[in-house]
């Protein structure tokens, strides 16, 4: 069986179809036809339309592959929705607005005195009476102070928080009518939240009372009664205990 022929098509034979010729010497610039509907101008129903009266010439430099169309048609939708008022900025200004916010580099040493700061200001302890504010407003150490009794080393109202005063500021008048101005000037440990937080414990045939942070555990405080010894220390892991109030 002989195989068909195959007919050549001139462009004379078939007038009606677009003919493109490359060389295969030079790469000629592309031309292709787009449509686009112009938002200004309305067309007349009298008039007769013509599908060429809506092609725009778009001359490529060189050869046009799939991604370049891809890139090219975005632009060009990005162009329209922005003639049509359905974009409020150009595109290129409405990627400043959603920018990923960057990440920041924190030193270690940064977020370790970070800990350290908030370690002291929320369980830095020290004796009711070790420390005195005179009515002009400077505080000194208390010379005179030999430590606290048995029966108040016992209890958290005789150890403040050494730090400026948080909770004292919100107290009524009548509820500071009971304190002593010159030694009640700082946060009481029996009203910190949760109430629990602290756990008092008595050594050495009640020559040492130790109190821990159940907050921040680690945290340990020590006085020995009748004496103006007292410090604390720390030692864990720098983490706060967020899920004490549901062990409670």
């Amino acid at each position: 069986m002989a195989a068909p022929e195959l007919e050549v098509l001139s462009p004379s034979a078939v007038p009606d179809l677009e003919w493109y010729e490359e060389s295969e010497e030079t790469h000629a610039p592309q031309i292709e036809l787009l449509e686009t509907t112009s938002a200004q101008e309305h067309p007349n129903p009298s008039e007769t339309f013509c599908p060429r009266d809506c092609l725009v010439p778009v001359v490529f430099p060189g050869p046009v592959s799939q991604e370049d169309c891809c890139r090219f048609t975005c632009e060009l939708l990005k162009h329209i929705m922005y003639q049509r008022q359905q974009l409020p900025l150009p595109y290129e200004h409405l990627k400043h607005f959603f920018r990923k916010p960057s990440q920041v580099q924190i030193k270690e040493e940064t977020r370790l005195v970070s800990i350290i700061d908030q370690i002291d200001k929320a369980v830095a302890i020290i004796p009711r009476g070790a420390l005195f504010k005179t009515p002009f407003g400077p505080v000194h150490v208390n010379r005179t102070f030999e430590g606290l009794s048995l029966s108040e080393a016992k209890k958290l109202s005789s150890y403040f928080h050494f730090r400026e005063p948080v909770e004292l500021k919100n107290k009524t008048l009548l509820e500071k009518a009971a304190l002593d101005p010159s030694l009640d000037f700082m946060d009481s440990l029996e009203h910190d939240i949760p109430k629990g937080s602290w756990s008092i414990q008595m050594e050495r045939g009640n020559a040492l009372v130790v109190l821990r942070s159940l907050l921040w555990p680690g945290l340990t405080f020590y006085h020995a009664p009748h004496t103006k010894n007292c410090g604390y220390i720390y030692v864990g892991t720098g983490e706060k205990n967020i899920d004490l109030p549901f062990m409670l």
